[in-house]
């Protein structure tokens, strides 16, 4: 009488085969993650590139620069809220004295994937100087 050979995975093939996704994943997870807080402070830069464009269009205006994101001329920029696009990044404005220089910064919005970029705060002077503020990670990679 022939035995029936049985179909079938083992269970140590079962098991080597979930290791290598478990691998896999560990490594994938954290690069995808990583990829897109990158694409998303591309966000934030445009945020800051608009809101600069802006306050050089104050300035013409009124010789001086504003103080807020939002609001109608004189008192703002004319913007409708501070936030970027997506609603990851947050502007604000710190001025210098006389109204004459301005810092720009584009915060991440608490609660969003952006919370936890090594990038934290991106920063642009009215000279054109980009910078960060609170982050782990060197200007370079962040602009």
């Amino acid at each position: 009488m022939k035995r029936k050979a049985i179909a079938g995975f083992t269970l140590i093939e079962v098991l080597v085969v979930v290791a290598i996704i478990a691998i896999l994943a560990a490594i994938a997870v954290p690069n995808y993650t990583r990829y897109t807080q990158r694409a998303r402070r591309a966000e934030a830069r445009d945020l800051l590139m608009r809101v600069a464009a802006a306050q050089e269009r104050y300035y013409t205006n009124f010789n001086n620069y504003a103080a807020s994101v939002t609001g109608a001329p004189p008192a703002g920029l004319g913007f409708s809220n501070a936030l970027s696009e997506q609603g990851f990044y947050r502007a604000a404005i710190v001025l210098g004295p006389g109204n004459q220089t301005y810092t720009l910064s584009a915060a991440p919005v608490a609660g969003t994937p952006q919370a936890v970029d090594k990038c934290a705060t991106l920063t642009l002077t009215g000279a054109g100087v980009k910078g960060t503020i609170g982050g782990n990670e060197s200007n370079g990679k962040c602009w």
